[in-house]
């Protein structure tokens, strides 16, 4: 079970866009994801009139370790830790380390 997973609202607690906080897309593997409006780079292109693809300059987002990024807490308005708690009626659900509030509904 995956601590961070894609949707989860995160804040970057490393790095260049240290503070910054954004969505997670997509997870490339264990230790990669790419967050919304994180990491974002320009990337020149070239036009490639067979595709139709205009050249020019394109922002798009690179993925960022995993250790960089925090789960944001609505509670405490900060970068929190996770845990795992198993529930009286046997599921596995997230908990901020915090204040121990479950993540999952």
């Amino acid at each position: 079970m995956n601590k961070i997973r894609k949707g989860d609202d995160v804040v970057v607690i490393a790095g260049k866009d240290k503070g910054k906080r954004g969505t997670v897309l997509r997870r490339l593997d264990d230790e990669q994801l790419v967050v919304e409006g994180v990491n974002r780079v320009k990337k020149h292109t070239k036009p490639n009139p067979m595709k139709g693809e205009a050249g020019g300059i394109v922002e798009k987002e690179m993925p960022i370790h995993i250790s960089n990024i925090a789960l944001f807490n609505p509670v405490s308005k900060k970068g929190d830790r996770i845990g795992f708690k198993t529930l009286e009626d046997g599921r596995k659900v997230r908990v901020f380390k915090s204040n121990g509030e479950v993540v999952d509904a």
